[in-house]
C-alpha cells in the first residue's frame, strides 16, 4: 500500500510489542520510519531490517522516553536524517501495578515522565516541523477511562492525562491542519501482558469478544488515523479493547 508514500513517521518505543507492529504497519503503508528504544537494541534493529527489506527507509535511535532531552533529540535527528516529519506516535510505556499507598515518588516520576511528559515534549518539538496534514497519535490505555480493579491508580492516572493533553493539542494545532488523537488498547498479547500470563483469564473474562487482541489490531487503527482516513478525526480517544469499555 502507498497511503503514506513520502511520509516520515517517528514511533517511540518501537522495538517490540505494539510499537514494533505500528512501525511495521506504517512502513507497509509506504512511510519511512524512525523508531526509538530504551534497551532492546537487537529487537529494534530487527524491526529496522524488516522495514528495509520491504523497501522503506528505517532508523533506530537509542532514547529513553523518561529523558526529555533524548525525546527532543530523537525528533530533531529524524528531521535531520530523513528531511521531514509527518507522523509522531507516542508509544513508549511502562506498567505500574501495586497498592496506592506503597507507590514511591520515584515510581510516580518515572511513570508520569514516560506517559505524559514525553508525549508533551515530543509534540512540542515535532510541532516545529509537522506540515499541514501532520499527525500526533498517543497510545493510551483502556484503563485511562475505566479502572476495573484495584492497584492501578498510578498507571490509570497517567493514561487518563494523555486524553486531556491530546484534546488541548487538537485545539492548539488544529488551525495548522494537524490532528491529535489517542488510541486506547485493551488487553493485547505482548510480552508486557501475555495472553497466557498470570491474570490473563481474569482479563479475558471482562472482554465481550472473549479474547486478547493482537498488536496488529492496534497498529491498524493507528494506520487509519495516520492516513487519509484520519483527516477529520482529532481530539478524540479511540478504544481498541475488545469491548472492555462497553
Amino acid at each position: 500500500m502507498t497511503l503514506l508514500a513520502g511520509k516520515v513517521a517517528l514511533v517511540t518505543g518501537g522495538s517490540r510489542g505494539i510499537g514494533a507492529a505500528i512501525a511495521r504497519r506504517l512502513a507497509a503503508d509506504g512511510a519511512d520510519v524512525v523508531l526509538t528504544y530504551a534497551r532492546a537494541a537487537e529487537q529494534a534493529q530487527a524491526v529496522v531490517a524488516d522495514i528495509q527489506t520491504g523497501g522503506r527507509r528505517a532508523l533506530a535511535i537509542a532514547a529513553d522516553s523518561a529523558d526529555p532531552q533524548a525525546v527532543t533529540a530523537a525528533v530533531e535527528r529524524t528531521v535531520a536524517e530523513f528531511g521531514r516529519l509527518d507522523i509522531v506516535v507516542n508509544n513508549a510505556g511502562v506498567f505500574a501495578y501495586g497498592p496506592f499507598e506503597d507507590e514511591s515518588a520515584e515510581s510516580y516520576e518515572r511513570v508520569m515522565a514516560i506517559h505524559v511528559r514525553a508525549p508533551f515534549v515530543a509534540a512540542q518539538a515535532a510541532s516545529r516541523h509537522l506540515p499541514r496534514g501532520g499527525r500526533i497519535i498517543t497510545i493510551g490505555s483502556c484503563l485511562g477511562e475505566r479502572v476495573g480493579a484495584p492497584n492501578m491508580t498510578l498507571y490509570s492516572m497517567s493514561k487518563a492525562a494523555v486524553i486531556g493533553l491530546s484534546k488541548g493539542l487538537a485545539q492548539d494545532l488544529g488551525a495548522r491542519g494537524i490532528t491529535v488523537n489517542v488510541v486506547q488498547p485493551g488487553p493485547v498479547d505482548t510480552d508486557m501482558n501475555p495472553a497466557d500470563g498470570e491474570g490473563a483469564d481474569a482479563q479475558r473474562a471482562g472482554l465481550p469478544l472473549g479474547e486478547y487482541g493482537r498488536p496488529e489490531d492496534v497498529a491498524a487503527t493507528v494506520a487509519h488515523l495516520a492516513g487519509p482516513g484520519g483527516n477529520f478525526i482529532t481530539g478524540t480517544a479511540i478504544s481498541v479493547d475488545g469491548g472492555f469499555s462497553a
